[in-house]
């Protein structure tokens, strides 16, 4: 094997290490699940060896020579150990100047392809390039020989391997170069016995409920070329009938077969026959993979009876709402005998079904059930009854048999739809709510799956559950008959809790009326108004109001009660309102950030009415040390935390006037005393 590929590419030298598949093996033997099978000291001659690759090969110890091994140019040759030994054999080329190469493989409970991928089952091989004959004898070395060039006389044979009794074993043999010389394989040598002892025999007879097909299986494999296609080996006792014609799908794929299907020019009538074998048109019955024939004369008895007429089996059980049924048989039916119409078909039942066709789920012309389909699909729970009868074509459906199918009513159950809508009842609570859920249960429904807002699932037809008076919750029901099913999903929404709340100013001027607004939400019956020393209201939304002016800074209290008297439920809630002694905007001229809790901030008092107020506070030096938008904000007189020194402030405060809309600016000075 010449495996060192040499390219002369602009004077450089490049070593060609990766594989080209050329085309794929498509030759009956080229292929490991397609290999020659081999007995005994059987010489195979290949006059020619189409060229094709598909795979990397792994030699072993040959890894980074940078040779291509390859299954180029293969073919492949498969045999079993009866006795273990040694085991010998011998490729010569049919010309003298041409490279083989083969590797051995236990392939024993593995599929053939597996020497592509598994390294394990290499037993031994030769890659050597030096032309002549190669093979395993026992002189040979005990060792793999890599791709080597032919001058290099390398070892052209490996010692012989030992074959393990009951494995089976996968000879590839390479052909390296592109030529069609071909070669001779021999087996001879080695003391393994590679050949069957098993003595051919036929197996059984079973003839096809036609009458007219035999299967006749072997003991053993045969070789396709020993089978005639007229059959001529053939005959049967008493000669009722003659053979026609014998045939057997595994020569297509393969060089031998164990099962073969004999047709016969009539049908049998019920009785008892034998199967003779005889030498055929070719002079020989049928031979084993080592040329043993079968024995002339041989026969093997076997029974037939005339099949009657069968009736369906059962209609499947239909789902909900079925729009066809299946219809069983205890035979594979003939698809061709079926009316696509569906005629050969009635039903009738607790409502009108009208049959729109008829179909089976068929291969090679058979079915095991025909699917009888209707024209609308069926809602209502009862017993129908299914007629099979001769179609509008005047016959039957027929089994694989030809025997019709015999008239007859079959009865099928079918259940009604359900619906999973639910009722529920509100118990409704101060800041609770206590729900029980319903299903009608009708149609028949015997399971129910409520989920609660997505919690663990409860599995009764009615469930109480408590939820907070205020609050949005999912619903789901799942339920099912058995056969239908059916969900229905909801939202409850609970806004029933009593909940007081409002919203006002927190501040007001003495001469502004306080506006309050209603926010409470829930089922409230009624409100109840507290304005401190003002008195009360129990209207919902209460008018602007007034507090009296005292010429001071005075603080009241605003109390909502709301109330829901059918659930003896309230709530309540106030806010503290401070009415400043006027709205006049002044800013201070000294303060002590002393902390002695007296003047210890700077602000502009009382801006209540000071829409975007910006408010800044200046250093001698013009350096920013203080700046507010609202006036709550005041200055303790430090900066970053750090306490300023006593002296004197500037201060800027600019606004809108909320009342007049009119611009305001105003500027001073401010002393920080210590």
């Amino acid at each position: 094997m010449i495996k060192l590929r040499i390219l002369l590419i602009t004077g450089c030298l490049a070593l060609i290490s990766g594989s080209v598949f050329a085309q794929p093996c498509t030759t009956l033997g080229q292929t490991p699940t397609t290999a020659f099978p081999v007995c005994g000291s059987t010489t195979f001659h290949q006059s020619t060896v189409p060229l094709c690759s598909t795979n990397d090969i792994f030699v072993p110890g040959c890894t980074g020579d940078g040779a291509n091994y390859a299954n180029k140019n293969p073919f492949f040759y498969k045999f079993t150990c009866y006795v273990s030994g040694t085991l010998g054999f011998v490729i010569t080329p049919l010309a003298v100047d041409e490279d083989y190469d083969w590797q051995l493989y236990d392939i024993t409970g593995r599929n053939p392809n597996d020497i592509f991928t598994d390294r394990s089952l290499i037993v031994t091989g030769n890659w050597s390039g030096s032309y002549g004959t190669t093979g395993a004898s026992s002189t040979g070395v005990n060792f793999i020989q890599c791709a080597s060039a032919p001058p290099d006389n390398k070892p052209r044979f490996a010692q012989m391997p030992n074959l393990i009794a009951g494995h089976e074993y996968l000879l590839m043999i390479s052909h390296w170069t592109d030529t069609q010389s071909g070669y001779d394989l021999a087996f001879g040598g080695g003391t393994a016995v590679i050949t069957d002892p098993k003595v051919p025999h036929m197996d059984k007879v079973v003839p096809d409920c036609n009458g007219q097909t035999l299967t006749l299986y072997l003991n053993k494999r045969f070789r396709c070329p020993t089978l005639t296609a007229s059959g001529s080996e053939f005959s049967l006792s008493p000669a009722v009938t003659t053979v026609n014609s014998a045939s057997t799908s595994s020569c297509g794929v393969g060089f031998d077969f164990d099962t073969l299907i004999i047709n016969l020019a009539a049908p049998l009538s019920s009785g008892t026959y034998d199967l003779v074998i005889n030498n055929g048109s070719d002079a020989n019955t049928l031979l084993d993979l080592c040329g043993t024939p079968i024995a002339a004369g041989e026969r093997i008895s076997f029974s037939y009876i005339v099949p009657s007429p069968i009736v369906a089996d059962s209609v499947g059980k239909p789902g909900c709402a079925p729009d066809s049924v299946r219809v069983y048989y205890p035979k594979k039916i003939k698809c061709s005998s079926i009316t696509a119409s569906g005629s050969d078909f009635s039903v009738t039942g607790p409502t009108a079904v009208t049959v729109a066709g008829a179909t089976g789920n068929c291969a090679n012309d058979l079915t095991d059930y025909i699917v009888v389909r209707f024209a609308a699909p069926i809602y209502t729970k009862g017993t129908y009854t299914l007629r099979i009868q001769p179609g509008i074509d005047g016959s039957p459906v027929f089994d694989l048999c030809g025997q019709p199918i015999l008239p007859q009513s079959l009865p099928f159950t079918t259940a009604d739809t359900v619906n999973a809508s639910f009722s529920f009842n509100n118990a409704m609570g101060c800041q609770r709510d206590t729900l029980t859920f319903f299903h009608n249960g009708a149609h028949d429904v015997n399971y129910w799956n409520w989920t609660f807002n997505n919690g663990s699932p409860v599995f009764s037809q009615t469930h109480t559950i408590i939820f907070p008076a205020s609050s949005t919750n999912d619903i789901q029901l799942i339920v099912s008959n058995g056969v239908c099913g059916d969900t229905a999903s909801s939202v409850v929404v609970l806004d029933n809790e009593v909940k007081a709340s409002f919203e006002m100013d927190s501040f007001i001027c003495p001469e502004d009326k306080l506006s309050v607004d209603n926010t409470s939400t829930g089922a409230i019956d009624a409100w109840r108004w507290n304005f401190d020393i003002l008195g009360t209201s129990t209207l919902e939304d209460p008018p602007p109001f007034q507090f009296p002016t005292i010429n001071r800074e005075a603080y009241y209290t605003v109390k909502l009660v709301a109330y829901n008297y059918t659930l003896n439920c309230t709530d309540s809630t106030k806010h503290t309102l401070t009415v400043l002694d006027h709205c006049y905007i002044g800013v201070p001229t000294a303060f002590t950030p002393n902390g002695d809790g007296l003047n210890d901030t700077f602000w502009p008092h009382n801006a209540l009415k000071a829409d975007d107020l910006i408010f800044k506070v200046y250093n001698r030096w013009g350096q920013l040390v203080f700046q507010s938008k609202t006036w709550r904000d005041r200055w303790d007189g430090k900066v970053n935390g750090v306490l300023q020194d006593t002296g004197v402030y500037v201060w800027m405060l600019s606004y809108t006037h909320k009342d007049t809309r009119q611009p305001v600016f105003q500027k001073g000075t401010v002393t920080l005393i210590r």
